[in-house]
């Protein structure tokens, strides 16, 4: 029967409370049982004045609904303050009643500025080792790489560098005489090399992960994950057009420092793969499971491969048999040369000697001996161990930022500058490190439940005729 329902008066009060609304399996639920934020209304005590000024937010409070927004994706504070006037979830997870009003969302804005990103900093490790007393890291093998993060600029900001430098240098030039040249050689005239970069985001460089993709404006992610359970134990932001070869050691000591113990094997792809690295992971007795890029071969000329190198008396030995001797030092190793007479009656000369040169010389990097066990060892074979932890380290790590990118918003920074896409990266690693220590802690209950139950089971069989 068709019956028409009259409209409703809105009802003043809502009986019961808001954990009552909030589902038992829901994952803020879930992570409110381990989160622990009480340790932080001490950290940012000395921020905030004792007597004057308005009363600040709940330092716990303000990282709870930042973190209640970055388990669903949302990394906007307008966002997040539209979807907390709403959701009960995040208003339980805050600690904010409905008759309370919330934040502005410029207050957290102020909060990041005020704290900094080494707070945020701390929170991060605070979790880690929340993770570790629960079990889920192991410290044994430790899985390395780097993700780009798009920068929070448009391509119509973007402007040639080379270009605002020739501008003020002709503004400079327009306010002063410019100094006389001295006598003597005329100066040589440098060319600038042109880059793209963004005045709203000076701090984001053009980059890309792949040769065939165009560069753009980005941040680069670099991410250290334990193998046992997938928790995150480090994580750093550069520019994008950092180096991450240069981040290896740095992460690897972090880690360490997380986990109270050096990883007995290291894995990262060839974008690591460094003589410095390699003798470096030597030295610590760590195994590092890197391949190593071939040597290069050039198109005219005897390579440097056929050049053997004596690491006990520091000398190279041509092809011909001839000695090299180390001359001078450059950034990343050392230089070695013949003696021109050797190669003036050498009959390789025309294939093994630069026109312009009397005598060839070879850079040997620093740890070169290290990059040819390295690569030694990958010609013969790697141990089906070093095997499966490189298959490992695929879906691991890089499992890791996909799901940091489709879940969490990390595909793009939300804000600009070097310390908010940091911040911004800190709080992506809390909260998927929570997910993971909230899930472990479900199944230990689960667990537990079961076999209690199982136990009753048991004892009721016992006792029955």
């Amino acid at each position: 029967m068709y019956h028409r329902r009259e409209p409703k008066q809105e009802t003043f009060f809502i009986p019961g409370s808001l954990s009552e609304y909030v589902p038992q399996d829901h994952i803020l639920r879930r992570v409110d049982a381990v989160l622990d934020l009480s340790w932080l209304e001490g950290e940012v005590r000395g921020l905030y004045a004792e007597k004057t000024g308005r009363p600040c937010i709940n330092p716990e409070q303000a990282v709870r609904l930042m973190l209640a927004a970055f388990f669903h994706g949302v990394v906007y504070d307008r966002a997040l303050m539209r979807e907390a006037q709403v959701n009960l979830a995040y208003r339980w997870f805050a600690g904010y009643e409905l008759d309370r009003a919330l934040p502005h969302h410029s207050s957290l804005t102020r909060i990041r500025q005020r704290w900094g990103e080494e707070l945020f900093r701390r929170v991060f490790e605070r979790v880690v080792a929340q993770c570790a007393q629960a079990g889920l890291v192991e410290g044994e093998t430790l899985h390395v790489d780097a993700s780009l993060i798009r920068a929070d600029v448009s391509w119509e900001s973007l402007v040639q560098q080379h270009i605002t430098k020739v501008w003020e240098e002709n503004d400079a030039s327009d306010e002063e005489d410019p100094p006389r040249p001295k006598a003597g050689r005329p100066p040589t005239r440098k060319a600038g090399k042109v880059k793209k970069m963004s005045p709203t985001d000076p701090q984001a460089s053009m980059a890309t992960s792949c040769r065939r993709q165009q560069l753009e404006p980005s941040y680069k992610q670099h991410t250290a994950v334990d193998d046992k359970a997938g928790v995150i134990v480090d994580v750093e932001v550069t520019t994008g057009e950092a180096n991450e070869g240069g981040e290896l050691l740095k992460q690897v000591a972090r880690a360490a420092g997380q986990t109270s113990r050096l990883p007995a094997a290291v894995t990262a792809d060839a974008g690591y793969a460094s003589s410095k690295n390699y003798q470096a992971l030597e030295e610590l007795e760590i195994a590092a499971v890197i391949p190593p890029t071939a040597d290069k071969t050039p198109t005219r000329g005897v390579p440097a491969s056929r050049f053997s190198y004596d690491a006990k008396h520091d000398l190279l030995r041509c092809p011909a048999g001839k000695i090299l001797k180390p001359t001078s030092r450059a950034r990343n190793g050392r230089f070695y040369r013949a003696c021109s007479a050797d190669c003036k009656r050498c009959p390789l000369r025309e294939r093994c000697v630069p026109p312009t040169a009397r005598a060839r010389g070879v850079l040997i990097t620093d740890g070169y001996c290290a990059l040819l066990r390295a690569r030694r060892c990958k010609r013969k074979g790697w141990p089906e161990e070093m095997h499966e932890a490189y298959r490992r380290h695929r879906w691991k790590v890089e499992g890791i930022h996909a799901e940091a990118k489709c879940r969490h918003g990390l595909r793009r920074a939300a804000r600009r500058g070097l310390t908010n896409v940091r911040i911004q990266v800190y709080l992506t690693a809390v909260v998927m490190n929570l997910k993971r220590l909230a899930r472990d802690a479900a199944a230990r209950i689960t667990h537990i439940v079961g076999d209690y139950c199982r136990r009753s089971r048991l004892c009721m069989a016992s006792e029955s005729p």
